[in-house]
């Protein structure tokens, strides 16, 4: 897998474009003193003794309430399970089916936290063991793997009335210590468990006097062995947990968006990257993420909420553009300098077609690799340590995708069949601009670069930012349209599937907007290519 990987970096490119007190911030040590949180993989210690299982909350009511022991049936309110799927296909109907996944087993002690965990009993090109809780009527989908690991008592999920006048907080409390995890156990504050609350943001100092911003719709998970939850932070970065703890909880940032795109790949291939805030009071945790914090940490960050940014600026009142596709998929590399815009998830790309050959070339028997967890979207943050790059790099391909979304895959093949062709044959990511295909390439990086400057420019008001401009497709020419009065939506109007070069796409936009032929002939005329 890993030679897979390497091999995957090195083509993709190809196809690429240039808080209160009362809330802690996050623990990076243990309070014991163990060794300081990773965002590697997850280490793994000795087996943990559920205080959740029914064996147990039976054995904490028999300990408080002797005379009520024989009186009280415990029935299990969740199944603690576990999957194997062995594609993306099964990988999603889990998901589809509301379950809430986790790449670890959730009854261990963890020695050093982490990003991810991969079970060292599977080989690195298969997907790992997922655990999940589920209800006790959850029909198991059919030709996936599981495995039934205990059933659980949990007292806030239990819908029945209770009128035997057990206090199932105390009864918690002394499950933990029965089981021998009286340390993790907090005394609630107020004599009540505490429902989580805080704020994730993100420091830009280039924007807005460098005042912190909310992380936008990133989930927010939490756990105490079998017990988890998770939530999105809103617009501002703000989440509220709806389930009560009175322990020590893990506490994660999973970056599957609310608004379904999915930022992934942490050396193994996932469908969503984690990245671990440590063990912390379950009052709530605080995170204010800068370019000092940890590496993949802030680029993941950075990443979402440039396309939280983008994609909710697509339905913006007079810049109407199609989004990208609902559950487009970022692979981050932090080792390579392009990125890319492939759309392997949607289709395109792997093909038995030229496309699919020239593919092939490079990839033998690895290609059938790719269709576990396929990204859309590549961004090499090699050598890139600012906020405002990787804001730039990511709207550039979030054009793209736009792009795509109007287009479809035999659009998309020809652009990047292109590219591709072009790396091959010269190692130049655009060629010179002659060639099958090389019209697709035209239309396609004009309106990407074009898409990058005037988003840029936007946000950081800095209009002198003009990337592609030497390039020989000229994304000046929208520029000067743009400043002119025709808008990017206008503009992408235009885009359609018969628009495969300049030579087409000026007379689609000569079609659309008749009162600005003039302007139109005249972008054209002073961008001649050489």
């Amino acid at each position: 897998m890993r030679r897979f990987l390497l091999t995957l970096m090195l083509v993709l490119p190809a196809v690429a474009c240039d808080p209160t007190a009362r809330i802690p911030s996050p623990s990076t040590e243990d309070d014991d003193g163990a060794d300081r949180v990773s965002h590697e993989m997850i280490v793994l210690g000795d087996k943990l003794e559920d205080p959740y299982s029914v064996s147990n909350v039976e054995a904490a009511v028999r300990s408080l309430y002797p005379d009520k022991a024989g009186r009280t049936d415990i029935q299990a309110t969740d199944i603690y399970v576990r999957f194997l799927p062995r594609d993306e296909d099964q990988y999603d109907a889990l998901v589809d089916a509301g379950l809430v996944l986790m790449d670890h087993p959730l009854d261990y002690e963890i020695v050093r936290d982490g990003d991810y965990y991969h079970d060292p009993s599977l080989s690195e090109g298969e997907i790992t063991w997922q655990y999940a809780v589920v209800s006790p009527d959850f029909e198991f989908p059919e030709g996936i793997v599981h495995e039934v690991l205990d059933k659980c008592y949990i007292a806030e999920n239990d819908k029945t009335t209770r009128s035997d006048d057990i206090d199932w907080t105390l009864v918690e409390q002394e499950a933990y210590r029965l089981t021998g995890n009286s340390d993790l156990y907090l005394p609630p504050l107020r004599g009540e468990s505490s429902k989580p609350k805080g704020r994730i943001t993100i420091s830009d100092p280039d924007f807005g006097g460098g005042e912190p911003v909310g992380v936008a719709g990133v989930r927010v998970s939490c756990n105490s062995f079998v017990k988890f939850t998770h939530t999105y932070t809103d617009e501002d970065g703000y989440y509220q947990i709806n389930k009560s703890y009175s322990s020590k909880i893990r506490y994660r940032l999973v970056f599957k968006n609310s608004l379904g795109f999915a930022i992934g790949f942490n050396l193994l291939l996932v469908p969503a990257s984690t990245s671990t805030m440590g063990k912390n009071s379950p009052e709530g945790v605080d995170l204010n993420i800068t370019s000092e914090s940890e590496r993949k940490l802030f680029c993941r960050a950075v990443v979402n909420n440039a396309a939280y940014e983008y994609i909710t600026g697509c339905s913006a009142e007079g810049m109407t553009i199609k989004a990208p596709p609902v559950n487009t998929r970022f692979w981050l590399f932090q080792d390579i300098e392009n990125s890319s815009a492939p759309m392997l998830q949607q289709g395109a790309f792997i093909s038995d077609g030229a496309v699919g050959s020239l593919l092939s070339r490079y990839l033998g028997v690895y290609k059938e690799l790719l269709k576990v967890f396929l990204p859309d979207i590549t961004l090499g943050l090699k050598g890139v340590e600012d906020y405002r790059s990787i804001f730039a790099s990511t709207c550039h391909e979030l054009a793209h995708a736009s792009h795509f979304s109007q287009v479809g895959k035999n659009w998309w093949d020809k652009f990047i069949a292109y590219i591709l062709s072009s790396y091959i044959s010269s190692e130049e990511t655009y060629g010179s601009g002659d060639g099958d295909n090389a019209g697709y390439c035209e239309v396609g990086e004009m309106w990407g670069y074009y898409m990058e400057n005037m988003m840029f420019r936007d946000r950081y008001g800095d209009e002198s930012y003009a990337r592609g401009t030497t390039h020989w497709f000229y994304p000046q020419i929208l520029m000067y349209l743009d400043e002119r009065g025709m808008n990017r939506a206008m503009i992408f109007k235009a885009l359609t599937k018969e628009v495969k070069d300049r030579e087409t796409f000026e007379e689609k936009l000569r079609s659309l907007y008749p009162e600005y032929d003039s302007i139109i002939e005249e972008a054209f005329a002073r961008y001649q290519r050489q």
